[in-house]
């Protein structure tokens, strides 16, 4: 079925859509797959939720990470990013690359962790922060105004910037790869459909056509899902990133000996493309809750998808990285010494509102049904043995 027009009720026209329906407008046949609406919403410079600046990230923002919710999270990385450092033989400099780094409070939490407690990496460290999303640059060159006036060894960079094989030590991000932007798939009468988006009588609408890329398909050859199956109904819908494959060949190509950390919510493919699943996982964060229309507050949401981790596997793979582990972020931070954290609160005088607190943060960050059940994929070069490192001494 092609150019079947799904106009979208309710929606709400911020200044943002004549921009947006223009650059639509502009376009080859007059529509933009999901991907490229997303990442103008959410990545232009001018208009764009992240691109901009406006977003909006902590516990009274339209979304929080773990890093909001206290230093433990960053500080508890940080042990496992030492022990790497120790496995690769203590090499200077030993550089870390963190993708996405939100307002700078991980990054903040990390920096202060090995100033206090590892001098001899401290001394030898670089950090490097890959940031798509100028807007919050300045966000994070505020927050880390401190270590930047000590001359710590901190810099931005684009991936141009960094040379291949250049990197020995380890790229991290959290909660990045959910924030890529996504095309949108649907099966009509059996044939795998893109979702596209136009701009008719004032108001956005979505169009099914073919798809605009052979990838699309190639994509669910590299996951091994059978979309043909007769246990996907008609109109089943779905999401497929692309970008992603793409950022981690690129992490691939600058990694000469280490690690790749990708923390983030997300399933194996099995579990995301199940025939159930028949409405995919996208959803809209803003001002603390959560919805599934991307057509409203155009620039001033999130727009996020779950990940798919078998692909991040499966592509890692054919860029020579290997599986180190997979595990759950409760698992991971439990074996680094969350538990310990927890109990020796039991035992500290500090006030007892502050106390609450603070159990109530670690606590969060280990919640089954929240953050606690988020993927941590440990990737690495083929040198990088899985058997000690610390976080996944809980279970792969």
């Amino acid at each position: 079925m092609r150019n079947e027009e799904l106009e979208i009720t309710n929606y709400q026209l911020p200044t943002t859509y004549n921009q947006i329906s223009q650059y639509i407008a502009n376009s080859p046949g007059q529509k933009i797959t999901f991907a490229e609406y997303m990442d103008w919403v959410l990545y232009h410079p001018q208009w764009g939720y992240y691109g901009s600046g406006k977003a909006n990230i902590g516990s009274q923002g339209d979304f929080f990470t773990s890093s909001s919710l206290g230093s433990d999270f960053g500080e508890l990385l940080a042990l496992q990013l030492v022990q790497m450092w120790l496995l690769l033989g203590e090499p200077n400099p030993f550089i870390l690359v963190e993708m996405g780094a939100g307002s700078g409070l991980l990054a903040s939490d990390i920096l202060h962790y090995l100033q206090q407690n590892q001098p001899n990496l401290f001394q030898c460290l670089q950090y490097i922060i890959v940031e798509q999303a100028t807007g919050l640059i300045s966000q994070q060159q505020q927050q880390l105004q401190p270590w930047l006036n000590q001359d710590v060894n901190l810099s931005w960079c684009s991936w141009e910037e960094i040379a291949e094989n250049s990197i020995t030590g380890c790229f991290f991000s959290n909660e990045l790869v959910d924030a890529f932007p996504i095309h949108q798939i649907t099966l009509q009468q059996g044939q795998l459909q893109e979702i596209y988006v136009a701009s008719k009588q004032n108001q956005l609408v979505e169009v099914i056509d073919k798809p605009s890329t052979p990838k699309l398909a190639e994509y669910f050859n590299l996951v091994g899902i059978d979309l043909a199956s007769d246990a996907y109904p008609d109109n089943y819908r779905s999401e497929v990133n692309l970008a992603a494959l793409d950022w981690l060949k690129k992490v691939a190509q600058r990694l000469d000996r280490g690690y790749v950390i990708t923390i983030d919510y997300g399933y194996s493919a099995p579990r995301y493309y199940h025939p159930q699943r028949y409405q995919g996982t996208l959803k809209c964060y803003y001002q603390q809750r959560h919805h599934h229309n991307p057509y409203v507050n155009l620039g001033l949401q999130d727009i996020t998808a779950h990940i798919d981790f078998t692909a991040l596997e499966v592509q890692g793979e054919f860029c020579g990285l290997h599986k180190v582990g997979f595990t759950q972020q409760a698992m991971f931070l439990m074996a680094l010494g969350l538990g310990e954290r927890l109990a020796a609160l039991s035992k500290s005088n500090i006030d007892i509102q502050q106390l609450l607190s603070r159990r109530d943060a670690l606590h969060q960050l280990i919640n089954p049904t929240g953050l606690g059940k988020f993927g941590v994929l440990i990737q690495g070069t083929h040198d990088c043995s899985q058997s000690n490192l610390q976080g996944l001494y809980l279970g792969i």
